[in-house]
């Protein structure tokens, strides 16, 4: 399956909280002999005040994630850095749908400018996995996992994510995505399914494509409208 690497060079994982990006990263990485690219949530120091206390430590949460971000992909540019080809847990743009998402209107005025200058001439990846699952699914998730600073995590938040997801990709014009419904799809997990996934990569076609526990194109629109 390196022709998947070499026909894409960067696949990025996304999704939200609970959905299993890092395990299908991992997964898939291990596969096909690729770099891993992961996101690094245990160095950010206000992370777990921010869980405590979304108001009063949104903005500081947002700015180390995008410097730590920023750092990344500035590394993933380097030559020689990543020579086998790359597989993340992330993609840059996830920075500014969270910040949006958290942050108050000021506040995102004054990160977005820091934003715009920051993501200037940074790598995109050149496949997006969007993985999916409903708000219920993530909590059990969350609960199953036990990341004792997740746990705080609301449902009615996770509804709102998943809502800034689907108006991201349901304009974004970059990177082809393969929307992922995990409901009833595990890809890490269940052999079948991993190989279902892989079959669906190497024959992905356009810019959008859609996948589900049936392994049938469900349409670019039927899970982003």
């Amino acid at each position: 399956m390196t022709s998947l690497l070499d026909r894409f060079g960067h696949i990025a994982i996304e999704g939200p909280i609970g959905v299993g990006k890092s395990s299908l990263a991992r997964r898939l990485g291990e596969h096909l002999g690729a770099d891993l690219l992961l996101e690094k949530a245990e160095e950010n120091p206000f992370l777990g005040r921010f869980y405590r206390d979304q108001r009063a430590y949104a903005f500081q949460t947002q700015l180390f994630f995008l410097f730590q971000r920023v750092k990344q992909m500035q590394d993933l540019a380097q030559p020689g850095m990543f020579s086998r080809g790359i597989v993340s847990d992330f993609i840059f743009a996830k920075d500014a749908l969270f910040a949006r998402l958290n942050l108050d209107d000021e506040e995102y005025r004054l990160y977005a400018q820091i934003h715009a200058q920051m993501e200037q001439g940074l790598p995109k990846p050149g496949l997006i996995v969007w993985l999916q699952a409903e708000p219920t699914t993530l909590i059990e998730r969350i609960r199953r996992r036990g990341i004792a600073m997740e746990q705080s995590v609301s449902e009615a938040y996770l509804t709102r994510l998943c809502d800034a997801y689907i108006d991201h990709f349901r304009s974004h014009e970059g990177s082809p995505v393969l929307t992922v419904v995990t409901e009833d799809f595990n890809p890490v997990d269940r052999p079948e399914d991993f190989e279902l996934l892989l079959n669906r990569l190497a024959n992905l076609e356009g810019r959008r494509g859609v996948l589900d526990s049936s392994g049938a194109d469900l349409g670019a629109e039927a899970k982003s409208g």
